[in-house]
């Protein structure tokens, strides 16, 4: 779809505010209540999930012309989804992720990009990787000395790994993926890579408005599955699981014919089995981070073929009703689960949890070209961890992980980032 497609949207937005805030009847406290990275850091209306509606339609209708300030509204947000959910919760049937989402289509297009993105962007197309100064030939290193199945040099298997981007190269997160693939051949799972071969998802760069990029990667990894014979894709990344189980079957005019889930459904099927016994006490007090790409937008796709119509020619609805994404259906209980599994393991929660979780700041390019906005993202989630007593936060995500980790450094924070599966291994 294209920009103007979401004109209903910028047209029928009250701009009541709620796109600011976490769904009303969830607020538990003043203080964290804001569902909003981007107001949090620029208390400016223009980066609410309606000020940027109202930025498309000035844009549409040539009211307003690209500038640094216009590019600055567009791309500094994390896209989390939080303003969509927000806004269908509590009012109505706004696309307010998905218009900001195209928006950013419509600057690409317009060669309206910004430097740092473009960077990440080209090495992408060089090297097949988000990870700026990376190169393709390194990817498959984490799993050395492992003797799991490299598929790039034939053979196949049950279970396709899937270790993504960032996992693949960020050497001091490579306990987390070398773990998760021990965790399932111990299990006696039939499980292989593709090393070097893995491609990118390209969810990242569809959110930075790249949708070329994102149907080349796509296409290619859909080929793949197919070719290998692959019945289930198993990836420790949230990004990835975000593009393979919705952006693929949504976006990219393809079929997936495979089974799609994340590590932490995995594992989590595979303790309830009685194939991985966590049987190690671990005394630990800690609180779950649910990620935005795993939790909320992480809900499967439901393909939608109704039609837009007008009762008596006034108040539009969707015949038959359109399916809402309120981000209630993402995977929340599985690590959960696997959490809970573990002996001597406290799990206390934060305010916002689930659906209405707070963004960590290290997704739809921030990190890359506004890095003090993703450190203090990440650090308003930590005071909200703190806040509950927890020594540690665990999440799913190494994108998450990472830019928790870079806060506390900065911070001096003494609070712990685990992802669930090294707590799982402490256990077994």
């Amino acid at each position: 779809m294209a920009l103007e497609d979401y004109r209903e949207s910028m047209e029928k937005c009250s701009h009541c505010g709620y796109c600011k805030y976490i769904p009303l009847s969830q607020i538990k406290s003043s203080r964290f209540l804001s569902g909003c990275p981007s107001m949090d850091y620029m208390h400016f209306h223009a980066y609410s999930g309606s000020g940027r509606l109202n930025v498309a339609e000035g844009l549409l209708d040539g009211t307003i012309d690209y500038s640094d300030k216009l590019l600055d509204v567009v791309y500094k947000c994390p896209v989390c989804g939080m303003c969509d959910v927000s806004c269908k919760m509590s009012v109505t049937e706004l696309e307010t992720l998905e218009t900001a989402l195209e928006l950013r289509a419509k600057c690409v297009e317009d060669g309206q990009t910004l430097p740092e993105h473009m960077a990440v962007i080209d090495n992408l197309r060089e090297e097949d990787t988000m990870i700026l100064g990376k190169k393709k030939a390194d990817r498959g290193r984490w799993a050395e000395g492992l003797g799991v199945k490299d598929l790039s040099k034939g053979g196949t298997a049950e279970v396709l790994f899937h270790a993504g981007c960032r996992l693949s190269y960020d050497e001091d997160r490579w306990e987390v993926v070398r773990g998760a693939v021990n965790l399932l051949k111990n299990a006696g799972v039939d499980v292989g890579i593709m090393g070097a071969d893995e491609n990118c998802c390209g969810g990242r760069a569809y959110e930075m408005g790249y949708r070329g990029e994102f149907k080349k990667y796509a296409e290619s990894n859909i080929e793949t599955w197919e070719t290998k014979g692959i019945k289930t894709v198993v990836t420790c990344c949230s990004d990835g699981y975000y593009a393979f189980n919705y952006l693929y079957p949504a976006k990219s005019g393809k079929r997936v014919n495979v089974e799609i889930l994340h590590i932490t459904q995995y594992l989590d099927r595979l303790i309830k089995e009685g194939k991985i016994k966590p049987n190690k006490s671990v005394p630990m007090t800690v609180t779950y981070h649910d990620p935005c790409h795993l939790g909320r937008m992480g809900e499967p796709y439901i393909p939608y073929t109704g039609k837009r119509k007008k009762i008596r020619n006034q108040i539009a609805v969707w015949d038959p009703p359109k399916p809402r994404r309120l981000g209630a259906k993402g995977v929340y209980d599985s690590p959960r689960d696997i959490l809970k599994s573990i002996q001597g393991l406290d799990l206390v929660e934060m305010e916002r949890i689930r659906e209405c979780s707070y963004c960590c700041g290290a997704g739809g390019g921030v990190k890359e070209a506004y890095p003090d906005f993703a450190i203090q993202t990440a650090s308003e989630r930590i005071e909200e961890a703190k806040a509950t007593g927890a020594e540690a936060i665990v999440t799913s995500c190494p994108w998450c992980e990472r830019n928790f980790i870079d806060a506390t450094v900065e911070k001096g924070e003494k609070m712990k980032v685990y992802d669930v599966i090294e707590l799982l291994q402490k256990a077994i």
